[in-house]
């Protein structure tokens, strides 16, 4: 072979490597490249920025008011909020109720379980926590609340006699002042354990309650039995709260949260706090949201 031939063959096996390491490039860039990229942009748009704005809310002690701005900064921080955020929120403040409100069964070594789903959804368990809805009949606002508590005590208080086997948490009402009036008025809230499968629930359809036209839930929107009107409102709840006999309103809604007012009774000094009360079963739910807010809500 000459020398001429020679180097015409090594040229253009060098040309076919090279063509072959260009294309093995091209294809690594794809896939190692823009690929990777692309993963790792995946990526960082679902666990890792959740656990980062988390972390995040964490140290801001998660601020409802923050993440109410957040959630109208774009529908991808609304999405995260509403999968990750507001769960979060949850747990923090109110740890007790809400691995009671999710309890499945017990964890493995006999933990707790992890917080399974709540029906409504959790941005509206976390409106539930952290707002008074007031009373519009008296023209009373919402707000979000300072410290609100909430008693599964007070809610058997709540349930008429063949309900007493559901799980019912309620807020201690919230006490506003009416321009004009004597007395004041208190507005509370709560919400059911597992309001589906609830003896409520089947005492209202078996009963054919009525759906109210007018009243709607402000946590998550569905629509709400009345209580009273359906005949289970307990004179028991009238006592709890401290109210005049009869002159209280509460509704429960399809997803299990409740809401009400009632003309609170003046106490007098011989008036107890909350006769009968075991500490184990209450939950604070420290819902640090500022009593000066205006009607702002997940």
């Amino acid at each position: 072979m000459s020398e001429g031939a020679r180097n015409t063959r090594q040229f253009l096996g060098a040309s076919s490597s090279g063509a072959g390491g260009s294309g093995s490039s091209s294809a690594s860039y794809r896939s190692g490249g823009i690929g990777a990229a692309a993963r790792t942009n995946d990526v960082n748009t679902g666990i890792l920025d959740e656990n980062v704005l988390a972390l995040v809310f964490r140290s801001l002690d998660f601020d409802p008011k923050v993440l109410c701005t957040v959630c109208c900064v774009s529908r991808r921080l609304r999405a995260v909020a509403e999968r990750v955020l507001w769960r979060e929120l949850c747990i923090s403040r109110a740890p007790r109720m809400v691995a009671s409100l999710t309890a499945t069964g017990a964890g493995a070594g006999g933990a707790p379980p992890a917080p399974g789903r709540v029906l409504g959804g959790w941005p509206a368990l976390a409106k539930l926590l952290l707002f008074c809805c007031g009373a519009a009949a008296t023209a009373v606002r919402g707000h979000f609340t300072g410290v609100s508590r909430f008693s599964k005590t007070s809610g058997r208080s709540f349930l008429s006699r063949r309900c007493r086997g559901d799980l019912l948490y309620v807020s201690d009402p919230c006490e506003h002042a009416v321009p004009g009036a004597d007395d004041d008025v208190g507005a509370y809230r709560g919400v059911f354990r597992g309001f589906m499968r609830s003896r409520t629930r089947a005492c209202l359809v078996g009963r054919q309650a009525p759906l109210e036209t007018r009243v709607r839930c402000p946590y998550c929107g569905a629509r709400v039995w009345s209580m009273v009107a359906a005949g289970m409102a307990p004179r028991s709840a009238c006592r709890r709260l401290g109210a005049y006999d009869g002159r209280l309103e509460y509704y429960v809604c399809v997803s299990g949260h409740l809401h009400g007012n009632c003309w609170l009774a003046r106490l007098t000094s011989s008036d107890g706090d909350h006769d009968g009360d075991s500490e184990d079963d209450d939950d604070d739910a420290s819902t640090e949201g500022g009593s000066d807010g205006g009607p702002v809500a997940p």
